[in-house]
């Protein structure tokens, strides 16, 4: 579906993208995930070709999107991060104008729409305005948006960011509905829990770079494996001490508290006996763990 090799977007002497290699099965949600300013807006904005390349090569389709960029689109939807919905308009107006950009024949736009409506569960307000809608019914309007074309690939980008947590699981549900049916799709992400759970492969960017490529447990396995226990900020000192004396521990404090990661669980399950030390939480380490360990905000600095 997507092939980049030594893939570069550079901004004067700044690379926003430098020398990527990836590939994107048909078929699959491949997840783009990285730090602000990592790369990942850039890239998918030179997938569809609203930004262009500097050096390297892609392909969408087989298509350059340098040269055949309607081609792609026709065959792409798009969540994007903002919503860009007319307000003055009603849902189905909204609907109807984007059916027809995007060339979806009008005997099919009305039927196409209140589909798509019922599926993302926002038939109810077919006529409403979208002032009124909430946070996560415009959300959920942007999907209605994406499908409208039938679209063999489809990026979200940032696709949940703001939600509630019931309106993300809604939207989990349906991306995983979606895929279920042969969807390719791309997303991106701040949230490692929502990549873990939808995301069959993906890489991690770092200014510019690809850091990790993988499963979300091949990752964690590679780079983070484990447990993870978290301690209340006035355990500092003690687990300090423990640390400079036991083998395999890694510390890192950041406001929301104290994490020591251990390969084994009985090295956490054992501090409240041999040291008096209570955690807070003891969890299987996660993709969080391996994200904040490549992007340079790690548990231990030599981990």
């Amino acid at each position: 579906m997507i092939l980049a090799k030594s893939l570069v977007k550079s901004f004067g002497t700044f690379s926003a993208v430098d020398g990527i290699d990836l590939q994107v099965q048909k078929g699959e949600c491949f997840g783009l995930l990285g730090p602000n300013g990592a790369g990942k807006s850039t890239f998918i904005s030179m997938t569809y070709g609203t930004v262009q390349r500097s050096r390297g090569e892609l392909s969408v389709f087989g298509y350059d999107p340098k040269t055949d960029s309607r081609e792609i689109k026709k065959r792409m939807g798009v969540v994007t991060q903002e919503n860009a919905l007319d307000e003055s308009l009603s849902v189905f107006e909204n609907m109807m104008i984007y059916g027809a950009f995007i060339g979806l024949p009008k005997s099919e736009r009305k039927s196409r729409i209140d589909e798509l409506l019922e599926y993302m569960n926002l038939a109810h307000k077919k006529e409403a305005l979208i002032q009124t809608l909430s946070g996560g019914m415009k959300r959920r309007l942007v999907f209605v948006r994406a499908l409208l074309g039938k679209p063999e690939l489809l990026i979200l980008d940032e696709p949940t960011t703001g939600l509630d947590p019931a309106v993300r699981h809604l939207l989990w549900g349906k991306v995983k509905e979606l895929h279920q049916a042969g969807t390719t799709i791309v997303l991106t992400t701040h949230y490692m829990h929502e990549a873990e759970v939808l995301c069959d492969r993906l890489v991690i960017l770092n200014r510019g770079k690809i850091v990790a490529d993988g499963s979300p447990q091949q990752m964690i396995q590679q780079h983070t494996p484990g447990f993870v226990g978290i301690f209340k900020p006035e355990d500092k000192t003690h687990v300090e001490k423990i640390v400079a004396n036991e083998k395999n521990l890694n510390f890192h404090e950041d406001t929301s508290g104290l994490y020591l990661r251990a390969p084994d669980l009985n090295q956490l399950a054992t501090l409240h006996s041999n040291h008096g030390l209570q955690p807070l939480q003891i969890r299987p380490s996660n993709l969080e763990d391996v994200f904040l360990k490549l992007t340079g905000q790690e548990l231990s600095v030599d981990a």
